[in-house]
């Protein structure tokens, strides 16, 4: 349930004691806006750590006007740390676990190495912010097109009672990290200059002036693991087993932001009308919903933004009664897919 003393947007009046923190992956596409949202909500910090690999140790990044210098990731890196930020994939999260836990640090992991874990709280805190501290030393961050839905979604689970969920997704190159954005820069430009051989080597195929329904790899029942992740993920942070959800991801040529098309079923009837009043007073949600006015959610007007968008609000023509909804939703993955949501956790447990 979602804690109603909890306001996000009045954090900063509800500061509580500085702590020292850690960003472990700090110079990868997510790790950047972990740093830069820190700074931006003002996240009372009494020391910062920048953690990278090997390679990038030396390197030098600006916090706050003071210039840090980045460091490679051991064992001792956690003493003394109150909160670790990890985006450095799963591996690495597996890797220094146990480091974080023994020194006494928190660590917020946002790979998907301990998300179905029983006893690792997975959290957005618009929706479970309880959960986050029934945590033992970990605590994991939600698939990016996972939180981007489940903020849209769980006002009107909260309202209606959710029953059924068919999402289909509309990834950006974001997803894949500052390679894939490269990438898909890398053959756009290809593709104007009159190139013939475009090759994929960070994603699955050419995302120039194309899209593919392959994010991450397959599995025996035919879905992908990142439609599996939806799947999972929103039965565990909404606290609903039993709900039937079903996923198409697919990647985009966008820069950044996903954008996911919803159709929702409930136990209770819904019209447009109720679902854009519930919305509207939602945490982290903006509804711009005026179809005629060409006005609704792009990745464009995403991009950068804290909040999901929500519009295209509709009744399913499908069914014979009113139970069923059409949506559509656009959220930044690095912030509220990824980086946002783990500071938003942090503020949590600061409160």
């Amino acid at each position: 349930m979602n804690n109603p003393n909890y306001n996000f947007r009045e954090y900063e009046a509800k500061m509580g004691r500085p702590m020292n923190v850690a960003v472990a992956g700090a110079t990868g596409a997510v790790g950047v806006e972990m740093i830069e949202t820190l700074e931006k909500r003002n996240f009372p910090i009494a020391s910062l750590k920048l953690l990278a690999s090997a390679r990038s140790a030396g390197k030098k990044r600006m916090f706050k006007g003071e210039e840090i210098t980045i460091e490679e990731m051991t064992e001792e890196s956690f003493k003394g740390v109150d909160i670790a930020l990890f985006s450095a994939g799963s591996d690495i999260s597996k890797k220094f676990r146990q480091a974080c836990v023994d020194a006494g640090c928190v660590m917020i992991d946002n790979s998907s190495a301990f998300r179905m874990e029983e006893d690792v709280p997975l959290v957005i805190p618009e929706i479970n912010p309880e959960d986050a501290f029934k945590h033992h030393g970990v605590i994991a961050n939600p698939n990016c097109t996972t939180a981007i839905m489940a903020v849209a979604v769980y006002p009107l689970h909260k309202a209606k009672g959710l029953k059924r969920l068919i999402a289909s997704t509309y990834q950006a190159a974001s997803g894949g990290g500052a390679p894939a954005m490269q990438e898909l820069i890398d053959q756009t430009r290809a593709v104007l200059n009159g190139e013939t051989n475009i090759e994929a080597k960070v994603m699955a195929q050419r995302l120039a002036f194309n899209l593919f329904p392959h994010i991450d790899s397959f599995q025996p029942n035919g879905y992908t693991k990142e439609e599996l992740k939806m799947v999972n993920e929103t039965r565990k942070i909404m606290h609903i087993p039993g709900l039937m959800l079903t996923c198409t991801s697919v990647r985009v040529p966008v820069m950044r932001a996903h954008s996911e098309s919803l159709n929702l079923e409930f136990e209770q009837d819904i019209t447009p009308e109720e679902a854009r009043e519930i919305l509207s007073k939602a945490p982290g949600v903006i509804v711009r919903d005026d179809p005629e006015n060409k006005v609704y959610p792009m990745p464009v007007d995403a991009t950068g933004k804290y909040d999901v968008i929500v519009g295209r609000i509709r009744q399913d023509i499908s069914r014979n009664d009113k139970r069923g909804i059409e949506m559509f939703v656009s959220g930044d993955q690095l912030l509220k897919g990824a980086a946002l949501n783990a500071v938003q956790i942090a503020e949590v447990l600061n409160r």
